[in-house]
């Protein structure tokens, strides 16, 4: 089935407002929103939605109309995607990341790490999460920071995608981790990458669609939790999230857009958990909070 890709061309600032836009109309959905840079020295960007053909008169008038007000001169352009995994594709070829102690590199950068590193293999394909999203870097990052300054037992990466923030936290201690994803293509990936990686054991992974799922009870209640999933959804869950969690524990939050970051504060305030900080990247924060 054919892909179409609706999209404006404007500037970064301006593409930042589209996608926030995008966000609150589509995200719910499920349909792929993205905004990329052209040209870097003349500033020019494009935001845009992604969808099969058969419902692309639908889209396009949702979109046209919710770009109205703030983009009223934009055209709206279409192309129609060759049947590629463009996931796989847009990956091809990227350099290592790091983060924190963390190296995140793909197989054909075997051996990148310095002195010091932890090296985490992961190769482009089905799941989200390379490290090089700002969202999965910021879990690095503070993934790194929380479990350097104190012990923690039980960590829980909830929408764990690649499995990369599992793997990083084993890698970095002895920590039972579950993993679990509502997608079980993400589940069979992060499986993959766990063995790539050379971890034997102290993994857990489970397709698990809510927190009804009996993983969560025979895995936690848990002293790090992880969620690197969408803004909405994590509002959503927060009082559940919140009962998942040890006295003391610390909670690693992204997928959050700058502006959204109020909003997902409140609700997490809201169920017990005092902020701690956040990490700004591209346009997306990590939040860390605990249940001090």
């Amino acid at each position: 089935m054919s892909e179409i890709r609706l999209y404006i061309t404007t500037t970064e600032k301006r593409a930042d407002i589209a996608l926030s836009l995008m966000t609150d109309a589509f995200e719910e959905e499920g349909y792929a929103i993205a905004t990329m840079e052209i040209d870097e020295k003349n500033d020019i960007w494009e935001a845009s939605v992604y969808m099969f053909r058969v419902d692309e008169d639908e889209i396009a008038e949702r979109f046209t109309a919710l770009l109205a007000e703030e983009f009223p001169d934009a055209e709206i352009k279409r192309e129609e995607l060759p049947d590629i995994d463009w996931i796989a594709k847009s990956l091809e070829g990227l350099k290592p990341v790091r983060a924190g102690r963390f190296v995140v590199h793909g197989s054909h950068d075997r051996g990148t790490a310095r002195p010091g590193e932890i090296s985490i293999e992961i190769d482009a394909g089905q799941a989200f999460g390379t490290g090089h999203h700002g969202t999965t870097a910021g879990c690095l990052e503070v993934i790194n920071s929380v479990m350097r300054s104190r012990r923690v037992k039980r960590v829980l990466d909830l929408g764990t995608g690649s499995g990369v923030l599992a793997i990083a936290a084993r890698k970095l201690s002895p920590a039972q981790v579950l993993a679990t994803d509502i997608d079980p293509i993400a589940t069979r990936v992060a499986r993959e990458n766990v063995r790539i990686n050379g971890i034997a054991s102290g993994i857990a992974l489970e397709t698990a669609p809510g927190f009804h799922s009996t993983a969560f009870g025979r895995h936690g209640p848990f002293d790090l939790i992880i969620a690197n999933i969408l803004a909405r959804p994590l509002m959503r869950m927060a009082p559940q999230l919140a009962a998942q969690l040890t006295p003391g524990g610390d909670v690693i939050l992204s997928g959050i857009l700058a502006s959204q970051r109020w909003k997902v504060l409140a609700a997490y305030n809201g169920a017990g958990l005092s902020h701690m900080r956040t990490i700004w990247r591209e346009g997306w924060v990590t939040i860390h909070l605990a249940k001090r």
